[in-house]
């Protein structure tokens, strides 16, 4: 089975990811965070940085794009194609308020008669720019039984796979994952089928594997967040988080003018590291209190030393609420 790295917007940019790609191994292919195209035809400095070869030499890389206009869309991919890349990925997925309210990500999949439309106008355009289409999706907005018209909409196009994340707009990351519609996919999609969400431990992977041995791949996020080495047999031990934590925040630290910002950057990757941790509440309060490097690297030091990695470190995601 291959595994893919889900895009995880202000996480997963080119500095976590060289650094991901330098300490870790198993990844098939990353997935940018979402390129949003416009009329004004320019890749922002951000979505420009994060995708130009130089930032990513050596890595499988595919650009993800988000938007609800095919001429906005084929231009982003032609702009990518001059950047080398020869695949690119619809977002259909991301549940944010204020993408849904703009009718984009998961929002898009309300109105199933222009989705239908835009993808047809995208697919003869990336056919005729020799490049290949995914899409990534949620199953519908609100029901999830909107899915049996999206997958018939899907089966009308080639695309390279459907990566599907069996969950509504609605649901956000809560509620368990709605496995009927992603069986439905696997049986009636005409393109192959990748799975998204909950896949938090090797355990869960490996009982997917058991349940799906015809899904020939996997799209990881929190969990891979949580355990960097969660696609390897290797452990995952304090000396291999010290080395790897070091290799993102100094890569931060070069790209990031301001301690300030690169603190936050790090903080927020620690809401999942430390879940790796045993008994980390007390020390992760100290990191996310810090506000200065010198605090924030002598917490960060102390949670290294002094607490254990689990025997398998695993996002508890919405298992908390039962």
């Amino acid at each position: 089975m291959d595994y893919l790295f889900a895009p995880m917007e202000g996480i997963t940019g080119y500095v976590f990811r060289n650094a991901h790609h330098r300490h870790f191994h198993g990844i098939k292919e990353y997935y940018t965070p979402f390129i949003s195209p416009n009329q004004t035809r320019k890749l922002t400095p951000r979505e420009l940085n994060d995708v130009i070869p130089e930032h990513n030499e050596g890595i499988p890389l595919i650009p993800q794009i988000l938007t609800n206009k095919a001429d906005d869309f084929l231009w982003a991919a032609k702009r990518l194609k001059e950047l080398g890349y020869m695949e690119v990925n619809l977002n259909l997925g991301c549940p944010s308020g204020t993408v849904v309210a703009k009718k984009r990500g998961s929002g898009f999949l309300e109105y199933p008669m222009e989705l239908d439309e835009f993808l047809y106008q995208v697919s003869e355009g990336i056919c005729g720019l020799g490049m290949d289409l995914s899409v990534k999706t949620r199953i519908g907005k609100t029901d999830p039984q909107e899915f049996e018209e999206l997958l018939s909409i899907y089966n009308r196009y080639p695309l390279k796979n459907l990566i599907v994340h069996p969950r509504v707009q609605t649901d956000y990351y809560k509620n368990h994952p709605r496995m009927d519609a992603f069986d439905l996919a696997v049986r009636e999609s005409r393109n192959p089928v990748f799975y998204n969400g909950d896949l938090f431990s090797r355990d869960d992977i490996r009982n997917f594997r058991n349940q799906y041995p015809g899904v020939e791949a996997v799209m990881l996020g929190r969990g891979l967040l949580t355990n960097p080495s969660l696609t390897e047999e290797t452990p995952f031990t304090a000396e291999r988080i010290r080395a790897f934590h070091e290799d993102v925040l100094e890569g931060y630290r070069r790209a990031i003018p301001g301690d300030k910002n690169v603190l936050f950057k790090m903080k927020e990757l620690w809401t999942y590291l430390g879940e790796a941790f045993e008994d980390s509440t007390k020390l992760m309060k100290k990191i996310r209190k810090a506000q200065k490097m010198e605090e924030y690297r002598a917490a960060v030091e102390c949670l290294l030393a002094e607490k254990p990695v689990c025997a398998q470190p695993c996002f508890p995601g919405w298992k908390k609420q039962g």
